[in-house]
């Protein structure tokens, strides 16, 4: 496939969803896919967020409010640079709303699993600084795309590479809707 941002366009994608969904594997994929640049919202959390979420405490609104911003930041800048991937969980419509005032033109790649699915990943992981506890939390928040919002959905099931395959697919047809 040829890259995305040929033509004038500059793809501006959000990889969504809760804690171990395949978000940064994904968004690490389509980067290479793309051959753009992609970055890991979990690492523009200030250290209070991770201590909160490491000690088995779920952020809120007034944690995530200054993170978002930064991940806007990224985003917005991306899109002026050519492009860019976000893996970053977006969990409710206000925060994508957030993150689309800061890069209007955002599209999402929405990863969704059924619960047992996501529990035994989330288990499962050794290198990551949220707990499998905090899975229900985040579950409880997730607010599924809208029809008004650019993006798609994708299960989580299948490997990672047909996962990347179905959201390239997606892009391909869609490509109007991408860029900034």
């Amino acid at each position: 496939m040829p890259s995305a941002h040929e033509g004038g366009t500059a793809p501006v994608i959000v990889v969504m969803g809760v804690s171990a969904s395949g978000k940064s594997s994904v968004a690490a994929g389509l980067s290479s896919a793309l051959e753009l640049p992609w970055i890991d919202a979990d690492d523009l959390h200030p250290a209070a967020n991770v201590a909160k979420m490491a000690s088995g405490q779920p952020l809120d609104d007034d944690d995530r409010g200054p993170w978002l911003d930064r991940v806007g930041e990224e985003l917005a800048r991306g899109a002026a640079a050519g492009g860019i991937i976000v893996a970053c969980s977006a969990l409710r419509r206000r925060y994508r709303d957030r993150l689309r005032s800061a890069a209007p033109r955002v599209s999402f790649v929405h990863l969704t699993g059924s619960p047992d699915l996501l529990a035994s990943r989330a288990s499962a992981r050794r290198d990551h600084f949220m707990p499998s506890t905090l899975l229900d939390s985040q579950l409880a928040l997730l607010e599924p795309l809208d029809g008004d919002e650019a993006g798609t959905e994708i299960d989580v099931a299948p490997s990672v590479a047909d996962i990347i395959e179905k959201a390239l697919g997606w892009m391909g047809r869609h490509g109007d809707q991408l860029g900034d």
